[in-house]
């Protein structure tokens, strides 16, 4: 009897541990510590009821958890094929649902997802305020270091969230993460399977034979041509893009992700190289090992740099070079610039930069393209600083009346750190639905000036400093908007101007979007705007930034003002249809009717004057 009452005994405690166990799948308790807590204390129960059979059982179960749970152990240092990926995935949404979620931005060639998994306080929402940041990695499908190390990095913050670790707390509570473990499962599946045979370029292209990192819209030689035309558009060309070939589905989903959400801040990893690479990818002249800067060049080597310095090995000028690499980037701490290291046309960091608001830089993670499984862990440790890191370095518009956000509205950012020369940022940002912006810049001094649509401008002047792991500089601005219909006085104080660079041998106007720019190098014109007269200071060199919505005329109608008008509105149609020419020999008929409208915008705006 006493010895069945001990075998029932031991089967009640057996299905308590199995209870629990279960409990810890159906997400009764938060974290390792609280399983470790509860099978500790059942440990010591059974110790003391002298069941060492089932006790030594337990201890199994026991270990058996603990490096389920434990970071770093919770998932498996593998390459994981399409399937374990997605499981993988989900695991961790399961473990962490209130911070995360699973979505897919769309499907390869083989109908493989392309699964993205969202950290931040409210997934599936853009909070103004909080700043819009992504990886992406495995655009090469042989390349799949990255592939293994962002969902480490995803199984990383869920876990040190649900430990309440301070820091990792306080990155998703203040900014929108995701992450793009495989942008090309397909090529990875067929580096998977041919792994063996250690080839350089098998799995590379998608399932077409395409590779993704030329399939971008090339919008790199449109911005050059604008460039040796003297057309001032350096931001958001999209619009302007004619489509000469088609995208591959991978390649349209992601630029359909990168345009509807406005992200701030990205990098996109490969193998092959240790280097942290920066834009243009693509030379100007067309040369290879030409150095191709964007406007904002010392903000991009400041983001490469805060990747390469946190990397246990890229900016070590002691550490061994990449032996197919031909030059040791770590001499100039781990960064290059794209076009003078090798040049690339549709690529994918340079996309980010002139179709949106976001900045990226591309990562070169290693010298073998898919190391032994073996070498997984080491990548992840060598890695795991500098991909926090660079997350950390990822302000409100509102209408003045109202208190409505205004969105897509234009930000220009002049550098006044240097009040003798001030330099004019040739790259702006636009405002989000909510009305929120976020412009990246190294510290400094700069006026900040908004346009929109309907509004007067308005400019203010923040200083920067660089800070660790601080919320950005908060600067809102609140927009006069222009009353139509009504008879009101425009002061002075009502017009901002932006410094031009070079010179201004004549009067001209231009226009980008709806804003209307009018430039002068006289010191004595006065023009009038209807709803009110406004005599404009001396402009020389300055643009003043007049709103849309307003005619423009000239003052008391002198000889010389008629003159002059008359010169802008030559000077207009020479110049526009010098650039329908270009857009037709370059097959981009946008760009032709474009200016052709423009031509007939400006003739409206001479009527007027003549009137």
């Amino acid at each position: 009897m006493d010895e069945f009452a001990s075998f029932q005994q031991s089967i009640d405690y057996f299905l308590l541990v199995i209870v629990a166990c279960f409990s810890f799948y159906f997400q009764f308790f938060e974290n390792a510590s609280s399983i470790l807590k509860t099978f500790t204390i059942l440990n010591l129960y059974l110790l003391g009821t002298g069941c060492q059979t089932l006790n030594s059982m337990l201890l199994l179960w026991l270990t058996w958890i603990v490096l389920l749970v434990e970071p770093g152990f919770g998932l498996h240092f593998t390459y994981h094929n399409s399937d374990q990926l997605e499981q993988a995935l989900d695991n961790i949404h399961s473990r962490c649902p209130q911070i995360s979620r699973v979505y897919s931005i769309g499907e390869s060639v083989e109908s493989r997802p392309l699964s993205v998994v969202e950290f931040s306080l409210h997934p599936g929402k853009h909070e103004p305020l909080k700043p819009e940041f992504k990886y992406v990695a495995n655009m090469h499908g042989n390349e799949a270091i990255g592939r293994e190390l962002l969902l480490h990095l995803a199984d990383y913050l869920c876990e040190m969230y649900n430990r309440k670790d301070a820091e990792i707390q306080k990155l998703i509570n203040i900014t929108r993460i995701h992450l793009l473990p495989s942008m090309n499962p397909d090529g990875f599946e067929k580096a998977l399977t041919f792994k063996d045979l250690n080839d350089w370029v098998i799995g590379r292209e998608n399932a077409n034979g395409v590779d993704l990192n030329r399939n971008f819209p090339d919008l790199d030689s449109l911005l050059y041509l604008f460039e040796r035309e003297g057309i001032p558009l350096n931001s958001h060309l999209l619009q302007f893009f004619s489509d000469s070939g088609p995208l591959e589905p991978e390649v349209r989903a992601v630029g359909r992700w990168i345009l509807l959400i406005p992200f701030v801040l990205s990098a996109n990893m490969h193998e092959g190289d240790l280097v942290a690479n920066y834009p243009f990818d693509l030379s100007r002249d067309g040369t290879e090992r030409r150095y191709s800067k964007t406007s904002d060049d010392d903000v991009f080597k400041h983001l490469a740099m805060s990747y390469s310095t946190k990397h246990a090995n890229m900016a070590d000028p002691n550490h061994e070079p990449c032996p197919l690499a031909g030059e040791d980037f770590s001499r100039r701490g781990g960064i290059t610039n794209g076009a003078r290291w090798y040049s690339v046309r549709g690529g994918m960091q340079d996309f980010n930069y002139l179709a949106s608001n976001c900045f990226e830089i591309t990562l070169e993670l290693g010298c073998d393209k898919m190391p032994d499984p073996s070498k997984l862990k080491q990548a992840w440790e060598d890695n795991k600083n500098a991909l926090l890191n660079f997350i950390w370095q990822a302000s409100l518009i509102k209408d003045k009346k109202s208190g409505e956000p205004i969105a897509f509205a234009n930000i220009y950012v002049v550098n006044i750190t240097n009040t003798d020369s001030p330099v004019f940022i040739e790259h702006s940002v636009k405002s989000a639905v909510d009305g929120d912006y976020w412009r990246l810049l190294t510290p400094g001094t700069y006026n900040i000036t908004v346009l929109a649509e309907g509004y007067l401008s308005n400019t203010k002047t923040v200083k920067v400093i660089n800070s660790k792991h601080t919320e950005a500089v908060r600067l809102d601005f609140h927009l006069a908007p222009v009353e139509y219909g009504e008879q009101q006085r425009i002061q002075d104080s009502d017009l901002q101007f932006i410094p031009l660079q070079g010179d201004t041998n004549f009067p001209s106007e231009y226009f980008t979007g709806n804003d209307r720019y009018v430039v002068s190098d006289d010191s004595d014109v006065d023009d009038i705007i209807d709803n009110g007269n406004v005599t404009v200071a001396p402009l020389h060199e300055r643009i003043a930034v007049i709103r849309s919505g307003y005619k423009i005329a000239v003052s008391g109608g002198s000889a010389i003002s008629h003159i002059r008008a008359m010169k802008m509105y030559t000077v207009t149609i020479i110049r526009q249809m010098t650039i329908c020419a270009i857009g037709l020999k370059k097959r981009m008929l946008f760009i032709c009717w474009t200016a052709l409208l423009k031509i007939l915008a400006k003739r409206r705006v001479f009527v007027n004057m003549e009137a």
